[in-house]
C-alpha cells in the first residue's frame, strides 16, 4: 500500500499525463507531422483550461463538506485529539535553519495547540513517520515534538507515533498504541479534504473518533473567472489523489 500511495502521487498529477501526451506527439512528429502538431496544440489548450479553479474546487468541496467542525461544547466531551501528519515539510530545512517548516496544511499542527489551551482535559496523539520513498531518517513526529515544545505545550499530554507512512498505517498504529483507550471518544484532526478517507480507516480499526476537519481549501462557491494555473494544478492533484485513494482504500479494506 505504501508503494502504491507513492505511485498515486505521480499518476494524479495532470502535468505527468500532459508530459506523456507531448512525448508521444514528439515521437510521431517526423512521421505524422499534422497529427503530432495537433496533439501538441491540444495539450497546450488542456493545460490552459486546467488553470480554472472551479472544477478542482468542486471536487475538493464535495470532500470537505462531508464533516462539520464540532462545536466548542462538544469538544470538551472528548478525551483527546489524534493529529495526522502531513503538515511538515522536508526535515532538511529544519536541520539547516532550526525552524520547523510548516506547509500548506499547517492548520493540522496549529489548531490542536489552540484546542489544548482551551480544554485542559484533552490529550494529544500525533501520528506521522517518514512517508517519503527515499527516507530521510527523520520521522515527522520528531519535528512535531519540537514544534509542540516551541508552542509551550505540556509534553506530558502528548504521545508521538513515528512509524506510520500512510493513512491506513496511521489508523492501525494509533489503534495499537492506544489499545482499549481507542474506544473512548477522540477528535480526529486532519485536512478537510482528507477527512473522509481518514475517518473510514479509523472506524475500520474500531476507534471511536469524531471528525475535526481543518485546512479547508474551498469556500461555498468558486467563480468561473478564478484562474491561477500553478495553484489549480496542485488542487487537481490533491482532489484526484483523494478520490482515487478513497476508491482504492475502500476496495482493499
Amino acid at each position: 500500500m505504501f508503494i502504491f500511495s507513492k505511485l498515486m502521487s505521480v499518476i494524479t498529477q495532470p502535468l505527468f499525463w500532459l508530459a506523456l501526451w507531448w512525448g508521444v506527439a514528439l515521437l510521431l512528429l517526423s512521421r505524422w507531422q499534422r497529427a503530432a502538431v495537433g496533439m501538441l496544440w491540444l495539450g497546450l489548450v488542456v493545460l490552459g483550461l486546467l488553470g480554472f479553479e472551479a472544477m478542482p474546487n468542486a471536487l475538493l468541496r464535495s470532500l470537505e463538506n462531508r464533516y462539520p467542525v464540532p462545536s466548542a461544547a462538544s469538544v470538551s466531551r472528548h478525551v483527546g485529539v489524534v493529529v495526522l501528519g502531513g503538515a511538515i515539510q522536508h526535515p532538511g530545512s529544519y536541520q539547516a535553519h532550526a525552524q520547523v517548516p510548516l506547509g500548506e496544511s499547517a492548520e493540522r499542527m496549529t489548531v490542536p495547540v489552540g484546542l489544548l489551551r482551551q480544554h485542559p482535559n484533552l490529550a494529544l496523539v500525533f501520528s506521522g513517520g517518514d512517508g517519503r520513498l527515499l527516507t530521510t531518517g527523520v520521522p515527522e513526529a520528531e519535528l512535531a515534538k519540537v514544534f509542540y515544545q516551541e508552542q509551550g505545550v505540556d509534553m506530558s499530554r502528548v504521545t508521538l507515533e513515528a512509524g506510520s507512512r500512510t493513512t491506513r498505517e496511521n489508523a492501525r498504529q494509533v489503534a495499537a498504541l492506544l489499545g482499549p483507550r481507542c474506544q473512548e471518544p477522540w477528535l480526529l484532526v486532519t485536512s478537510a479534504w482528507h477527512m473522509p478517507r481518514a475517518m473510514a480507516e479509523f472506524e475500520s480499526v474500531g476507534c471511536r473518533v469524531t471528525a475535526y476537519p481543518v485546512d479547508f481549501r474551498t469556500g461555498d462557491v468558486t467563480p468561473l473567472t478564478e484562474y491561477a494555473l500553478a495553484q489549480s494544478l496542485l488542487r487537481w492533484q490533491t482532489a484526484l489523489h483523494e478520490w482515487l485513494g478513497l476508491a482504492v482504500y475502500g476496495w482493499t479494506r
